[in-house]
């Protein structure tokens, strides 16, 4: 498995438009990638029961961190609510509610965690329930496609061509609506391959998969685990060699060692919201394609033809599910007028067991997709965990970011940028040390992806996102 084989296989094949990448490296330090939660507070209130706060996470990933925190409030898991998972190896801002006294959680003290408690509340969050997340993103060692290094100034030239190419072709200031590669996995797209077992309801697969599914560039330890657990299953030898920072396998190991053959147990040891994610990630890897088949075919991603599906957007980016139109010749100028106008955005499928497909020509590109991947008579009910089962929703095809800026970053001493950087560039990547560094910064609607963005202007292989 290559770089470009984990790309083709989350459907990230092509680009918005025609133009020359920058290359370079993300995330050579925590400090190049900060995200900052935007939206609203849940309402305070002194005899609420529930403790709001801003946490400001460096290297955690959010599901994990949840985890650690839970347990040490002494609560399940399930009683903290946040409205995004962020990237882990970054800075990241954003606000939680917990089920727990504000006392209690004040005193907590974690490595690489702020806690700042707001107050009180009765309300909770529910996933997704930010507007926007703002990002400032720094990417070093930029590099022409040969792998030579490229001054300043020729890389933000080619950061504003990129903009101005993408303008041209989709609007201002809108991007392709891809779902990025932390969905299913940058160097192990493994969310994909569990989701289909899910919907099957092979739970033996699924925790096969979760468990065993090899990647690149992993750790020898990672390595070893996994092959063990492929090899023989053995529960009690995979606990014996089970590295440390792998809790999630962990937990599901220890399941099975007290009940062996419960395999929708073992399951279910994943969070409520990862379990759900590996359905997501399955209808994600099928939107993708359809975004990858559309561009093939010469199709727009941002003005209507007939046979589309348009929705309503909402002030905060995401379409209005109840109010989606299917664009025929009486409406096209009409529906058209109001797409370059923004309010409305041409959508795909994300697909379910209620999806209906027309016979027009979008529709057809979705069937075919579908078909392709074997999911055309899936219903998408799950039996063993009813509330994973999907009813389908639509996804607009593109996005629109905001605040943009890109500038030359200083440069950092090399001892600072971490292993990966010092390493340097594996074969096949397009960076160089002695290539510039650029920061950029904008803003996105909550469940967009910034790496999607940046792919756009870097054009580089997955593992350097």
């Amino acid at each position: 498995m290559t770089p470009a084989d984990i790309a083709a296989s989350c459907g990230l094949t092509g680009y918005a438009c025609d133009g020359e990448g920058i290359g370079g490296l993300l995330k050579s330090r925590f400090e190049d990638f900060r995200v900052e939660e935007v939206g609203r507070t849940p309402a305070l209130d002194g005899k609420g029961r529930f403790t709001v706060v801003k946490v400001t996470l460096t290297n955690w990933e959010t599901n994990r961190f949840v985890g650690k925190l839970a347990r040490k409030l002494g609560i399940s898991k399930n009683r903290i609510w946040f409205s995004g998972t962020k990237d882990k190896r970054a800075i990241t801002t954003q606000l939680l509610v917990v089920d727990a006294p504000q006392n209690k959680v004040a005193s907590i003290d974690m490595p690489d965690v702020e806690i700042e408690v707001l107050g009180r509340s009765h309300q909770k969050l529910g996933f997704g329930d930010h507007n926007s997340n703002r990002f400032t993103i720094t990417v070093r060692g930029c590099a022409d496609s040969d792998g030579s290094p490229l001054e300043a100034k020729d890389a933000i030239a080619r950061v504003n061509a990129i903009f101005e190419n993408m303008e041209v072709r989709l609007g201002a200031g809108k991007f392709p609506n891809w779902i990025g590669p932390q969905r299913f996995g940058a160097t192990r797209p493994v969310t994909p391959v569990v989701g289909r077992s899910v919907i099957a309801d092979d739970w033996k697969g699924a925790v096969d998969a979760y468990l065993g599914m090899p990647g690149i560039y992993q750790q020898p330890e990672v390595v070893q685990f996994r092959q063990i657990w492929r090899d023989s299953e053995d529960v009690e030898k995979c606990l014996e060699v089970i590295p440390k920072h792998l809790g999630f396998e962990r937990d599901m190991l220890q399941h099975l060692s007290k009940k062996p053959e419960d395999w929708v147990g073992a399951f279910r040891k994943l969070p409520n919201n990862l379990q759900l994610m590996m359905v997501h990630s399955l209808q994600s890897e099928a939107f993708n394609r359809i975004i990858a088949s559309r561009l093939q075919a010469g199709l727009t991603l941002s003005e209507p033809i007939e046979g589309d599906v348009v929705g309503l957007v909402q002030d905060n980016g995401k379409i209005d599910m109840a109010k989606l139109v299917e664009v025929d010749s009486d409406i096209l100028t009409r529906i058209a007028r109001n797409c370059k106008r923004g309010r409305l955005a041409v959508t795909a499928a994300l697909p379910g067991g209620e999806s209906a497909y027309s016979n027009s020509q979008p529709g057809e590109i979705e069937k075919q997709v579908l078909a392709e991947m074997g999911l055309i008579e899936e219903d998408w009910q799950v039996k063993g965990i009813p509330r994973l089962t999907s009813k389908g929703s639509r996804r607009a095809l593109t996005v629109s970011f905001s605040e943009f800026s890109v500038e030359e970053a200083g440069g950092v001493e090399a001892d600072h940028l971490g292993g990966r950087y010092a390493d340097g560039p594996r074969e096949g990547e397009v960076w160089h040390p002695d290539g510039c560094s650029l920061r950029l910064r904008f803003a996105l609607p909550s469940g967009t992806y910034a790496t999607i963005l940046m792919r756009e202007f870097m054009r580089a292989p997955l593992t350097q996102y």
